[in-house]
């Protein structure tokens, strides 16, 4: 063996002869690729002078960097907004809520409104239908009453008016020789008596009193208790009030009076002053604070109209 044979060799090692072909195969194909896409160009093709500047690694780095900043600013922005939405929606919820409450306290009350105005309407109906049953029970009484004493007196008057009546028979009897001189004498009124001269008696007997509002007597009196102590004295008990005095008896025409007959100043069933008439166009009434009972003419305070009780 050589002595050089241990010895590593320094120069490269040669490439086997088919590694050599193939890479001389590849590089003339090229070449001749080129060759023919030279030929086959167009002659007055103008030489490439632009270049295509590719973006860097850096400048890729900062455009992902700013797009991941842009689009979490918009998911931001997004989470945000759904944010605001749902306070939104929340307090226009609340809002519903609170104002179907109101509606609901507001139509509760509405109800009990209307049914405390419904419960005060029944009772003043109530009232007033017992006003007027209590009124129309009093006038049926005091009709009754004036019935019963109005049927007495007539049988206590009976026999008086029967010799009265014997005697104007007489009279006329005597008188009839002189032809018409009875129609000729002028027609006088009757003379009062029984019930109505009491009535008459006693209301004359007060004029010059003084003029209470609300007096009865015995020496101070508001025109209603001057005309219900009068009847008095005939045994009748008439309501204190002028309005319920006047709505009693039967109504009688102004030129139609007699002595007794109850006058009234206002509507029949409205009357707010009553007196009493005493015969010969005169009545007696009290009539205020500053002319007390007095008697006058009906000239003087013309009534509305009248009532007859006996």
């Amino acid at each position: 063996m050589s002595h050089t044979a241990h010895i590593p060799s320094h120069r490269k090692p040669r490439r086997s002869a088919s590694k050599l072909a193939l890479r001389a195969g590849v590089a003339g194909g090229v070449l001749s690729t080129i060759a023919v896409a030279g030929a086959a160009g167009p002659a007055n093709a103008e030489p490439v002078t632009e270049t295509i500047e590719m973006p860097t690694l850096g400048s890729l780095g900062t455009d992902l960097a700013s797009a991941v900043s842009a689009s979490a600013e918009a998911s931001q922005q997004e989470a945000l907004d759904q944010h605001l939405l749902a306070q939104e929606n929340a307090a226009l919820q609340k809002a519903a809520q609170e104002a179907k409450k109101a509606k609901a306290e507001a139509d509760r009350k509405a109800a009990a409104e209307r049914a405390e105005k419904a419960r005060a309407e029944a009772e003043a109906k109530a009232e007033r239908e017992r006003a007027e049953a209590a009124e129309r029970a009093a006038r049926a009484q005091a009709r009754a009453q004036l019935a019963t004493t109005s049927a007495s007196t007539s049988d206590d008057s009976g026999s008086s008016s029967y010799d009265s009546s014997g005697s104007s028979e007489s009279s006329r009897s005597a008188g009839s020789d002189s032809g018409s001189s009875a129609s000729e004498e002028e027609t006088t009124q009757a003379p009062v008596s029984g019930s109505t001269a009491a009535i008459v008696s006693f209301a004359r007997a007060q004029v010059g009193d003084a003029y209470v509002s609300g007096g009865t007597g015995p020496n101070s009196w508001d025109c209603s208790g001057l005309v219900q102590a009068a009847y008095r004295q005939a045994n009748i008990d008439l309501p204190r009030i002028s309005y319920q005095q006047s709505s009693m008896g039967t109504s009688v025409s102004l030129s139609d009076l007699q002595p007794g007959d109850i006058l009234y100043w206002g509507s029949r069933s409205g009357s707010y002053h009553v007196a009493i008439y005493v015969g010969g166009g005169m009545y007696v009434g009290a009539q205020n604070s500053s002319t007390g009972v007095v008697e006058r003419s009906l000239d003087w305070d013309p009534p509305s109209g009248a009532v007859r009780i006996l």
